[in-house]
């Protein structure tokens, strides 16, 4: 329960990742400013963790196109380990399937979904998905675990291919003044 940020950026290639990289690593203003945020009497982190994630093809479009925001959402994000590969594979099927329909009618919009190319806890689906408040968190959670289809459809994804996931990871976040998506 530490506070966490996640920062989320996109990039075109691996290529774009690694001159931004280079660009930052050598900028000596940011180097000094993070060298004397560190330097204080208590440290400010814990830990960085750094994954590279990749969409996947039933991911709608990131886009920034509207009118601001301006109220902030809470934003849920949502990492599934699967035990194997074949069990991920399995997971993205039923979320490309009939998971993402269910998810839309009963109030769960998720903005991102990915899978860990390098990073942690491997294989996984990491989503991202806002709401509201934390009222309508709540409420549409629990319309999703109610619903008939749903159910129906997890218990043959289980008889099908077992528990497709294995842990759950959880951590809600509100984004901060500055950004893009709110």
């Amino acid at each position: 329960h530490m506070p966490q940020v996640a920062v989320i950026i996109g990039f075109q290639s691996v290529d774009e990742l690694w001159s931004i990289r280079e660009k930052l690593l050598s900028d000596k203003e940011l180097s000094k400013a993070v060298e004397e945020w560190e330097s204080g009497s208590e440290q400010p982190y814990e830990h960085v963790s750094v994954s590279l994630l990749e969409a996947t093809g039933y991911c709608p479009e990131l886009t920034n196109d509207r009118e601001p925001r301006k109220t902030s959402r809470i934003f849920e994000l949502r990492t599934y380990h699967s035990p194997t590969w074949r069990q991920l594979r399995a997971l993205h099927e039923r979320f490309a399937g009939p998971e993402i329909k269910i998810f839309h009618r009963v109030g769960v919009h998720p903005i991102l979904y990915t899978s860990t190319m390098i990073g942690q806890n491997m294989p996984n689906l990491t989503y991202v998905t806002p709401f509201e408040d934390l009222a309508a968190r709540e409420k549409a959670w629990n319309a999703f675990g109610a619903d008939p289809e749903w159910q129906k459809v997890r218990k043959e994804s289980i008889d099908r291919h077992g528990q497709i996931s294995s842990v759950i990871q959880i951590s809600l976040y509100r984004s901060t003044a500055y950004s893009p998506i709110r």
